[in-house]
């Protein structure tokens, strides 16, 4: 049976709450999850500042050991460079720059070129670097600790910047998963972490876990994260667990961007294994019209947050 998806009378009104929704929390928590991240980051800039003698002493040596500080030396110049850009500066391989910010070499890089390219960095960034924020390399002497502090809140902010909607997509992430485990617990169902299954189509009644990977594909297997899996207390013979992909979103764009990536998971799962697949969609914020009445057309359901008590028509 439907629960929203079949009933686009109540889309506007729907859209409407979900955006209050979002926004409420956004103001909330938004800001207090971004000054927590500045905070670790800043503590992984003052990191870098003691790997490299505050600077003083960037080596391809200290990047062989330490390769993610690339990211802070990058935002640690007048202008912060990007990546694209430093790869233009410096002539080397952009997949350089990715591994080290994965903090590893690329494995096949060795040698005379990998140090050539490790110098042409140390090069760039020592030209290029911010003497407004560190003005104790032009000055060549010893910054205080205070000193230091600032600066390495200056480039928490730029690095945090850059990463802003990821932080909070990650917080949001968080609390939906979070809201769906504390509506669950409370109908008596028991979480279990995705190591627990070994099995996903036979999961025990009453259990349910996240972030779980699920194999699709006939002759070419590969895996598809599903943020929530929940088998249901009334599951009949041959039921397939509920699957549900969490989704938030702060603006409309994004959204109808993005709108057929859950179109090509359901068509994954059902060519895998059958219509019988149960797929929802758990929705808060920037969702229109045109985003639910494509993912209707797909076959897809979905359930609002702001309207969580709608999971319990999923027969739980």
């Amino acid at each position: 049976m439907a629960i929203n998806a079949n009933k686009p009378a109540l889309w506007k009104k729907d859209i409407a709450e979900s955006v209050d929704y979002y926004n409420k929390w956004f103001i909330k928590f938004a800001p207090k999850t971004f000054r927590i991240t500045r905070k670790d980051t800043s503590n992984t800039v003052l990191e870098t500042f003691k790997l490299t003698s505050n600077l003083q002493k960037l080596t391809p040596a200290i990047l062989k050991k330490h390769p993610s500080i690339i990211q802070t030396l990058r935002m640690s110049t007048c202008p912060p460079i990007a990546r694209d850009r430093l790869v233009g500066l410096t002539s080397i391989a952009k997949h350089l720059i990715l591994s080290m910010e994965e903090g590893k070499l690329p494995p096949q890089m060795k040698g005379k070129v990998l140090d050539e390219y490790l110098n042409r960095i140390c090069s760039i960034i020592c030209k290029l670097i911010d003497s407004d924020i560190i003005p104790w390399l032009e000055e060549d002497r010893t910054p205080d600790a205070h000193e230091c502090e600032r600066a390495s809140t200056i480039i928490a902010d730029r690095l945090c910047g850059a990463v802003a909607d990821p932080i909070i997509r990650n917080a949001q992430e968080q609390r939906q998963l979070m809201n769906i485990l504390k509506y669950l617990e409370k109908l008596g169902y028991k979480y279990l972490s995705p190591s627990e299954i070994t099995d996903w189509q036979n999961m025990k009644k009453g259990t349910f876990t996240f972030r779980l990977n699920i194999s699709v594909g006939n002759k070419h297997k590969v895996n598809i994260p599903i943020d929530v899996v929940i088998m249901p207390n009334k599951a009949g013979a041959n039921q397939y667990p509920i699957l549900i992909e969490a989704k938030s979103a702060g603006d409309f764009t994004n959204t109808n961007k993005r709108r057929k990536e859950e179109a090509t998971k359901i068509r994954q799962l059902k060519d895998t294994y059958g219509a019988k697949i149960n797929f929802m969609l758990f929705l808060c914020g920037y969702f229109d019209s045109g985003y639910l009445g494509y993912e209707a057309a797909e076959g897809i359901d979905w359930i609002w947050e702001h309207r969580i008590d709608d999971m319990i028509k999923l027969g739980l």
